[in-house]
């Protein structure tokens, strides 16, 4: 259940960046298309981050030092291109336009995401 909330939560979230980022958008024939497209492409984020995100961690983590985080925010918007790139592969209508729409994209998801899963309760995470 607890993965389920974590999807949905995910898709708001993309569908809010979608709405105030130019250049994210879903362009589905109608509002029940563009939500399993949300559905869809939420789930190609979280496993894009949940596999590549600890590895470039790892390998990366030089770059975080350096940086004091910052090499976060282009590590982010790298993975939202990636899974733009995938979500096309499958025909999906999701579009990024470019890095910086990519950047600003994945600012929003992160912010969005985190205000969205404060007002989740915790029991609901957990079941």
């Amino acid at each position: 259940m607890g993965f389920l909330i974590r999807l949905v939560i995910t898709a708001i979230a993309l569908w809010i960046t979608t709405l105030i980022v130019p250049g994210v958008a879903v362009t589905g024939r109608n509002g029940a298309n563009s939500a399993f497209t949300l559905l869809v492409v939420a789930l190609i984020f979280g496993v894009v981050n949940a596999v590549l995100k600890p590895v470039i961690k790892v390998f990366g983590c030089v770059f975080y030092l350096l940086t004091l985080g910052l090499f976060a925010l282009v590590v982010n918007a790298l993975l939202f291109l990636l899974t733009d790139w995938i979500a096309r592969g499958l025909h999906l209508p999701f579009h990024v336009d470019g890095f910086w729409a990519a950047f600003w994209g994945a600012i929003v998801m992160a912010v969005v995401s985190w205000l969205i899963s404060v007002a989740v309760p915790d029991r609901l995470e957990r079941s």
